[in-house]
């Protein structure tokens, strides 16, 4: 079924493993999430789509740095198949 729609070389959808950290995670209520995106999206285009699941992250989007397999990363970056990416919002400390 979902075959026949895909293209010749292309994945129908990249999976992928959200972590969320300090305020993304208060906002969330989750550690992590795993996610299927379209093939070439980029950390940012991860991010609006969870802004569609979880609204409130619009709080702190401004101010999100991304970490991909464990090192900062622009929201530029393309997504591959089992990648990890870090919700990291900032963290203020008194």
């Amino acid at each position: 079924m979902e075959k026949e729609t895909q293209g010749m070389n292309s994945e129908p959808s990249v999976k992928i493993e959200v972590l969320f950290f300090a305020k993304a995670r208060e906002i969330t209520g989750l550690p992590d999430i795993s996610l299927q995106v379209p093939p070439s999206s980029s950390a940012g285009d991860c991010l609006k789509i969870l802004l569609t699941k979880f609204p409130r992250l619009e709080e702190i989007c401004n101010s999100i740095v991304f970490a991909l397999n464990e090192e900062y990363a622009p929201d530029s970056i393309i997504l591959k198949n089992g990648d990890e990416l870090a919700i990291i919002p900032p963290i203020s400390g008194g």
